[in-house]
């Protein structure tokens, strides 16, 4: 496993105050919903511009509280976030190529 400076950062946060405890794998994956629903709220009724250029600070505590999460979640379960990043994408370009995807919003089963 990569041996991430923000990973170190954010486990010594939470072994600082003993919270490894309550960090299960599904009460992660409610606290990644939660905070991913956090940031969708910042969007809700508005313009995405106007938000992006009215509340850039609560976009990246938001965001980055989805990423804290999700980093969590890969080091519980052993997971290196570069390697499970880097097979994803190969999946994906398999899904979209380029011919087919460029400059569409198709999902890859529509793509013909």
């Amino acid at each position: 496993m990569t041996d991430h400076t923000s990973m170190r950062k954010i486990n010594k946060f939470r072994d600082d105050r003993n919270w490894r405890q309550f960090h299960n794998e599904k009460d992660l994956a409610i606290s990644i919903s939660l905070e991913a629903s956090e940031l969708l709220e910042l969007f809700q009724w508005k313009k995405p511009e106007d938000v992006v250029a009215k509340k850039p600070e609560q976009l990246k505590e938001e965001l980055a509280d989805v990423l804290i999460y999700s980093y969590m979640m890969a080091d519980n379960l052993g997971l290196d976030v570069d390697e499970i990043i880097d097979s994803k994408l190969k999946k994906n370009i398999a899904k979209y190529p380029v011919d087919k995807a460029k400059g569409s919003n198709k999902k890859y089963t529509e793509l013909n």
